[in-house]
């Protein structure tokens, strides 16, 4: 078996039953792997605690054989079985950090021994459901796989559940190099998905995307090393634009910001660019992005000369703010 305790200094029965606790736990869909050391040995000791298992799962108790414990009780336990000291006076953190995810799903329960008792009161019991005793008391012996996949059957586990409600709170996003990406959801990261999927296709020449970043992670996409290659500035600088693209056709370095409640190309952000890039290979193109129009038009005092501004709800066209660089007549057609 795994050791999910590489750290603990219990003696290696104790050690045993905590590690197979945590591993019954992941067997039946609580995202126990994921947290610390510390935390998932909390949550198997106290597992452990309210089955009344100390080596041997075939002894386990449950609401049935009238057994349960208060948030106290199960402290008690795991101190007087498992080589631990944790105080008495944090019981609170029991059912708030503990017990947490057992409760979640029911796989524990604070109802029991006695149903009429205050809900919130200290000295209620934590009680484990019939079907979770009935499960455990198989593991370690020939029926436990059986067991184990009829207990998932038509069950979703919480860890599927957590995982699909991340997956709801992205946004995704698909390169020009086919390649995918997931935003974190917000009007901030819906523009640079309007600036990847609609403004580079029709002004990006064919590039490729370098960099982007996301509030939750702001190097959600990097290629260092075609950033190396153009002399772009060390990629860790904090004035990192929101976008890098690069058009190996047209050697065009795109820098586009994408304006939510600040952040435009002004005279000067680009100041600050330029002194970054002056030993860049590529030719730079400033770009502000905005989701709106009317966004663009309370800002249009910010935008810097020798900068363009694309806005994602009129996607086919460009502001640009160089002069006689682009001017031209127009042919109509008749």
């Amino acid at each position: 078996m795994k050791d999910y305790l590489p750290k603990s200094k219990k003696s290696p029965s104790i050690k045993k039953i905590i590690n197979e606790a945590i591993d019954i736990l992941d067997s039946i869909g609580l995202p126990v792997i994921s947290k610390t050391e510390r935390s998932r040995e909390k949550m198997a000791m106290s597992f452990l605690a309210l089955l009344g298992v100390t080596n041997q799962w075939s002894t386990a108790k449950c609401v049935t054989d009238n057994y349960g414990l208060s948030s106290k009780e199960i402290i008690n336990f795991f101190n007087k079985n498992f080589e631990d000291n944790i105080s008495a006076g944090s019981y609170d953190d029991v059912p708030r950090d503990y017990i947490k995810l057992l409760l979640v799903t029911n796989f524990v329960v604070k109802s029991g021994i006695n149903p009429n008792e205050n809900y919130n009161s200290p000295t209620r019991k934590y009680v484990i459901p019939t079907f979770i005793k009935d499960l455990v008391i198989k593991y370690g012996t020939e029926e436990w796989p059986e067991a184990l996949t009829e207990f998932k059957t038509d069950r979703v586990m919480l860890v599927e559940q957590l995982k699909r409600k991340r997956d709801l709170n992205t946004l995704p996003v698909l390169l020009p190099s086919g390649e995918s990406i997931n935003f974190s959801v917000g009007s901030h990261n819906e523009l640079q998905k309007a600036i990847i999927e609609e403004f580079l296709p029709r002004f990006g020449a064919g590039s490729k995307v370098l960099y982007v970043g996301d509030g939750a992670n702001k190097s959600l996409w990097k290629l260092d090393s075609d950033l190396q290659a153009l002399n772009f500035f060390d990629i860790s600088h904090g004035i990192l634009p929101d976008v890098v693209a690069y058009s190996e056709e047209k050697n065009w370095l795109y820098l586009i910001e994408a304006f939510y409640s600040t952040g435009t190309i002004s005279e000067v952000r680009m100041i600050e660019l330029k002194a970054n890039l002056k030993n860049c290979k590529a030719e730079i193109i400033y770009i502000t992005a905005f989701l709106t129009k009317e966004d663009f038009k309370k800002n249009i005092l910010d935008i810097a000369w020798e900068s363009e501004v694309w806005t994602a709800d009129n996607p086919d066209h460009m502001v640009h703010f160089n002069g006689h660089k682009f001017l031209g007549a127009y042919s109509s057609n008749k």
